[in-house]
């Protein structure tokens, strides 16, 4: 585009951009340091909404990390927010659920996130936000304190032990039951993906009728379980849901991309309904999630083309005004990623962005950091502008810098997409913690509940 390209210059004065950019310098508001308490202040202004769902065009980048947190720390002190939700497993997310909310960590539970990737929540920016959260609920009554929880569907190994170890206490006979039917899958819990292969191969679903019966009759006897104490059924719930999702997930991924996608995104979105409607209407929640899970679908390539939805999509159809979307960018700097799935984690520099895309219009503003509200009638002008399509970079915990174009960039609507956009036109790896799994790297000393 012509408008990240223009510049005007004087003899004795600083370029100043013009277009597009120059329109993006007037109306981005310049953010103070993120350790700054003026910085969460700024986002005052979507606290109304009972969903805040805060995006990252990276797995792996400090400032995104650490804005999320401040966000986070302002609405829960100031605006009444109880819960966090993550893009995560939820048995992770349950072992920090446990700390944040001073509970007994369970006697056999595992370090959480010492899967690929390690450094995704394994970090020292997350450290810091889990132990302030912890802080905050140590002087708050047990049921006043801030729920964490995990919306993703990966970790099918860990749910079918946590739903089995609850079982055992409250219905032996149950548990017994629930052995013999995830025991179809015992040969692939490790690799959950071979069980999609031969599933595809098979030409039909050998365990789906065992997973979908135990989590059936953990609901048909609810009033039961959840009498003793409804914090823990509502876990074991949630994990059977995952077993039974996750293996639908599996012989999904070999019938299509979209099919997965949805189903996972589906999952997130349920599991954060689900949790929103077992508070009740006192229920505020703040979301984590890649930017290409919490921006609407509907105006990206992934909706357009590819007949794919996603948690951000969900979220507004379901919650309307009540649920905020905002997303996050950078222009280049450093960020902690890997060549492929399981490889090793490396810290990659980010190219420049493209002059065709959104990150080189926010780059050329000249604003290093700031706050753009795109909400309807806040910079009419602007937004229109903004509606128009064009590419918008997005990296997992995959970078490929020799392909990016076709690896990382896809075209969007920014103003349709997201509520506000938070810019960073410099950013920095996150600093990883210590793990057992693969990809791990040197860091802090490693406490709990990152290690028992």
């Amino acid at each position: 585009m012509a408008e990240t390209q223009e510049w005007s210059e004087g003899p004795n004065r600083a370029a100043a951009p013009v277009g597009i950019p120059a329109m993006i310098a007037a109306a981005a508001e310049p953010l103070p340091d993120i350790e700054d308490p003026a910085f969460g202040r700024m986002f005052d202004r979507f606290a109304d909404a009972r969903l805040v769902l805060l995006g990252e065009a990276s797995h792996g980048t400090s400032e995104f990390y650490r804005a999320r947190a401040a966000i986070t720390r302002r609405l829960i002190e100031e605006h009444g927010f109880n819960m966090v939700a993550i893009e995560a497993d939820w048995p992770d997310a349950a072992t920090i659920d446990r700390d944040v909310r001073h509970k007994a960590p369970r006697a056999d539970g595992e370090p959480p996130f010492t899967r690929f990737p390690t450094w995704m929540w394994r970090n020292r920016e997350f450290s810091g936000f889990v132990s302030w959260l912890r802080e905050y609920n140590g002087a708050r009554a047990p049921e006043a304190r801030v729920s964490f929880h995990g919306l993703d569907l990966y970790n099918l190994n860990a749910s079918i032990g946590a739903v089995i170890d609850y079982l055992d206490q409250v219905d032996p006979e149950a548990a017994a039951t629930a052995r013999q039917r995830y025991g179809c899958l015992k040969p692939w819990r490790e690799d959950p993906a071979a069980y999609g292969r031969i599933a595809l191969r098979e030409g039909h679903a050998r365990c789906e009728a065992g997973v979908v019966a135990t989590l059936r009759d953990l609901f048909a006897r609810q009033r039961d379980y959840a009498a003793c104490d409804g914090d823990d059924f509502l876990d074991a719930a949630q994990n059977a849901r995952l077993v039974a999702n996750a293996e639908a997930y599996y012989r999904a991924m070999y019938h299509g991309s979209a099919a997965s996608w949805n189903l996972r995104d589906e999952h997130m979105f349920d599991t954060l309904d689900l949790l929103m409607r077992s508070k009740g209407p006192t229920a505020k929640a703040v979301v984590w999630a890649h930017n290409s899970h919490i921006g609407d679908a509907r105006f990206t390539d992934m909706g357009e083309s590819r007949d794919e939805l996603n948690l951000g999509q969900l979220a507004r159809e379901s919650y309307g005004d009540d649920a905020c979307l905002i997303g996050f960018g950078t222009h280049t700097g450093t960020v902690a990623a890997a060549d492929d799935w399981d490889a090793p984690m490396q810290i990659k520099r980010i190219n420049p962005s493209r002059l065709d895309s959104y990150e080189r219009l926010a780059h050329d503003s000249g604003v290093e950091r700031f706050l753009l509200d795109l909400r309807e009638g806040v910079h009419g002008d602007l937004r229109d502008l903004l509606m128009e399509q064009r590419l918008e970079r997005y990296i997992g915990v995959i970078y490929r810098p020799d392909t990016e174009r076709w690896s990382h960039y896809s075209a969007a609507s920014l103003a349709a997409q997201y509520d506000a956009f938070v810019w960073f036109d410099t950013t920095s790896a996150v600093t990883p913690l210590p793990a057992a799994g693969k990809g791990d790297a040197g860091g802090m000393d490693d406490t709990y509940p990152f290690g028992l």
